[in-house]
């Protein structure tokens, strides 16, 4: 099994927050992921900035942005992960999409990342047929679900996901919403019918009492955008990285009180 695997075999309810690499700067960014895992997140998902992110909303958009002003790569996110590494060995997962990874090099970049230790892979716009390289090195790959996917999809996505499928609860971008659509649960269910993986959902979480909702029905939360809002709002505060943590500490107890 993979870490992330045993991370919801040891857990079995998993929160997963996602912060964009590079935001504010990366000496912060690594100060936020320690914070995290020593607030029990449980999984850490890191987004790669890019110009054209097709599925995330404004919050993340501009997350990116900042940190591309920063001229953040590759070499940075390897280097910053294997710092983490010497000091926490929570599981990470990379966000990023296919443009960047092919024009870095595919093979080069599964082997970077493999060996800094990220331990798995979300391409939001790489479809699971066309996947096979990155599917070949030990690392997890995560495939999304919508609401849109048809059954025969489902089925297929399923199959080919490892460590986690990443259910995606509403139909569009991402940000927080004050109000989860009845298709994420009647799209954990789908998904269910198909396969005994873990199931984290994503896009639009952003109180405890959401978390709380989703944790019933699904294996894990992931929460990006609500996150990035903290951020941005405390980007200049000495105390940003105790904000998040605080943060993070509120919404993980939508788990424990599930």
């Amino acid at each position: 099994m993979s870490k992330i695997s045993d991370t919801f075999t040891k857990y079995k309810k998993v929160f997963i927050p996602y912060i964009t690499v590079g935001d504010v700067n990366l000496s912060l960014t690594e100060e936020l992921i320690l914070e995290m895992s020593k607030r029990d997140a449980h999984i850490i998902e890191l987004g790669v900035p890019f110009s054209d992110p097709l599925a995330d909303g404004p919050t993340i958009q501009r997350a990116s942005e900042r940190a591309l002003k920063r001229g953040i790569n590759f070499p940075d996110i390897f280097h910053l992960v294997g710092k983490i590494r010497k000091k926490s060995n929570v599981p990470i997962v990379l966000m990023s999409y296919y443009n960047p990874i092919y024009k870095f090099g595919v093979q080069e970049f599964m082997k970077e990342a493999k060996s800094e230790g990220i331990d798995g892979i979300i391409i939001p716009d790489l479809p699971p047929e066309e996947a096979s390289k990155i599917r070949k090195t030990k690392m997890d790959t995560i495939f999304l679900i919508a609401p849109t996917s048809t059954e025969n999809r489902i089925k297929l996505i399923a199959t080919l996901s490892s460590g986690f499928i990443y259910c995606v609860s509403v139909t569009g971008t991402t940000g927080a919403r004050g109000k989860l659509e009845e298709d994420a649960k009647n799209l954990v269910s789908r998904i269910r019918r198909c396969t005994d993986k873990p199931i984290a959902v994503g896009f639009g979480v952003s109180t405890q009492e959401q978390v709380r909702e989703i944790i019933k029905l699904a294996d894990g939360v992931i929460v990006g955008s609500a996150i990035l809002e903290v951020i941005e709002k405390y980007r200049d505060s000495s105390q940003l990285v105790k904000i998040v943590g605080d943060f993070i500490e509120y919404l993980i107890k939508g788990i424990s009180s599930k």
